[in-house]
């Protein structure tokens, strides 16, 4: 039995390490599966499970902790900024301008908060303290991301180790930070007076008159005699309308069209459009008809094609020529769930899946350009991702010397990877990186790197939480923190119902994209049918989850010094 004690006790083995995170890991997940009131904590309970095997001793030296913790970090954070990335400047379009606006100074009202509560309930001469509340503030906010970030920037400002361990100010108000961002929203409903059924009603006919993108598909007869003679180029550039044409039938004979094909009246057309273009397109060209392209002397097939060569990533459909080279259109494409029309504009992407519509043998030669292999897509484009980590912690490292800070500003190895992998998301095509990932491979990178980085925080943080909760400043942080959680809450989700008018759905999004916090999301989606939680969240979280990093380093810098 000597040899199970000393793998227990022997805390600079190599199998000890592995046997203390497996064990760390493995607990705080399967615990963190229980639901009290239909809300669990999630992967975050592996904190918890961390601090109790570091109060008890179950620990491993503070340089190996060290390191898995910064590791784990940089990876949660890296793949979290590749997922989000290709969306990120897109989520300031139209309402998204507004939506990211309340949601930015929502995350300035909660240090704000923050910021009173340590002045009003703590001793301001002791400099732990604001260290320790900001760790409240990111348990508050459900926000791990800002936690190891916070975390980072302390070890510059606190020489040899002396850092307070801030993990125990967020794990005693993370707890009543993941209800209270729930029972703030729902409290908002009755400020607001919100009726459920009737903000329902308002996204269904909200969903009726959102045809700017989807396709849509009709068969036309060419009736309009201005059109005779006319190119399918000229007669686009006249309409000035964004359309496909992917069939043609003339005396008799189906064709692939392509810019310079010629109309002539009584031409049976296959077209497909914007939704909100159609009517004007019908009134133009002439009226639908009904169309058998099967029973036509040219039979073309319809087939979906997967993009999976590196060599087509960011490629506008407009300069692949499908119809004059391929003898073939695109007519729409299919990207992450979401089917859009196939402007000449739209990029392409790794992972798409476009339809294709021509001659058997025209639409074969188009897979084969476009690669349509599943296998592909299932091989992970790992070099993009250490290139981009390499590249996070060189840019993560330059400092920036700013007036009264007492140390230079860094983005450090959460800000600089964050941005990086955000950057590498949205343009990396153009210098030939490879940024697709599967969903599956993304989120197991990003949980591993999660769990690692919790399970040494509390680990480290272990040895004397108990000690802050009972006798320290514990019950403090868990009522400070639930002020932080509810009180921009409350005001920001009233204001954008009253002022902004947004539907109360896309609210609840808004503001668990701006905690970060997938319970809530979670909670928003059960209670509504439509996808407006999730819009709202995905609109803010991008640009929330780099706020709440970034702001993390410059209050520890610039306050905690």
């Amino acid at each position: 039995m000597e040899w199970l004690i000393n793998l227990f006790v022997t805390t600079d083995s190599i199998a000890h390490i592995v046997l203390l995170y497996a064990i760390v890991i493995a607990v705080g997940v399967y615990l963190g599966k229980i639901k009290v009131g239909g809300v669990s904590l999630g992967v975050t309970f592996v904190l918890f499970s961390g601090i109790i095997a570091g109060h008890i001793g179950f620990t491993a030296p503070v340089n190996i902790l060290t390191f898995i913790q910064d590791f784990g970090l940089i990876l949660f954070v890296f793949m979290i900024g590749l997922q989000v990335g290709p969306g990120f400047f897109e989520s300031f379009r139209k309402g998204g301008v507004t939506l990211n606006g309340l949601s930015t100074a929502m995350i300035f009202l909660n240090i704000g908060v923050m910021f009173a509560c340590y002045y009003i309930f703590f001793d301001t001469s002791n400099p732990d303290n604001l260290p320790m509340m900001v760790g409240t503030l990111y348990g508050a906010v459900t926000n791990t991301p800002g936690l190891g970030a916070a975390n980072e920037a302390l070890s510059s400002v606190f020489e040899d180790g002396k850092a307070p361990q801030i993990a125990s100010g967020y794990a005693c108000a993370y707890p009543l930070g993941v209800l209270g961002i729930i029972g703030a929203t729902i409290a908002i409903k009755y400020i607001c007076r919100i009726s459920m059924s009737k903000e329902e009603a308002e996204l269904e006919k909200e969903e009726a008159d959102n045809d700017s993108v989807k396709p849509h598909f009709m068969h036309l007869k060419v009736t309009n005699s201005y059109l005779e003679g006319k190119t399918l180029l000229q007669v686009h550039d006249f309409l000035n309308r964004d359309f496909v044409c992917s069939r043609i039938l003339h005396e008799g004979h189906v064709s692939i069209p392509n810019r310079n094909t010629v109309f002539h009246i009584d031409d049976q057309l296959f077209i497909v459009c914007a939704e909100v273009d159609a009517e004007a397109i019908i009134a133009f060209i002439g009226p639908t008809i009904e169309v058998d392209w099967k029973k036509q002397d040219e039979p073309m097939v319809s087939k979906r094609i997967l993009v999976t060569r590196s060599s087509m990533n960011g490629k506008t459909l407009g300069k692949m020529h499908f119809s004059s080279v391929y003898g073939v259109n695109v007519t729409r494409v299919t990207r992450q769930g979401m089917e859009l029309f196939a402007s000449n504009s739209l990029s392409l992407q790794v992972g798409d899946r476009i339809m294709v519509v021509g001659p058997e043998d025209a639409v074969n030669r188009v897979a084969s350009v476009m690669g349509n292999s599943i296998k592909r897509l299932d091989a992970p484009n790992i070099a993009t991702i250490f290139v981009g980590i390499i590249l996070g912690i060189l840019f993560g490292s330059l400092p920036i010397a700013i007036p009264s800070m007492p140390v230079p500003l860094k983005l450090g190895i959460a800000g600089g990877p964050l941005i990086i992998a955000i950057l590498i998301g949205k343009y990396g095509y153009k210098f030939h990186l490879v940024t697709y990932t599967t969903t599956s491979a993304n989120m197991m990178l990003r949980e591993i790197g999660l769990v690692l980085f919790l399970a040494s925080v509390g680990i480290k943080a272990g040895a004397g939480f108990v000690e802050t909760v009972v006798q320290g400043d514990g019950i403090k942080y868990v009522y400070t923190g639930f002020l932080i959680t509810v009180i921009p809450i409350l005001i920001i989700g009233t204001l954008a119902r009253l002022k902004y008018k947004f539907n109360y759905f896309t609210i609840m999004g808004m503001l668990a994209g701006t905690c970060t916090d997938p319970p809530a999301l979670a909670y928003a989606s059960s209670v509504c049918s439509k996808d407006a939680p999730a819009v709202g969240y995905s609109t803010v979280y991008p640009l929330c989850m780099f706020l709440r990093i970034l702001t993390a380093q410059l209050i520890v810098l610039f306050f905690c010094g």
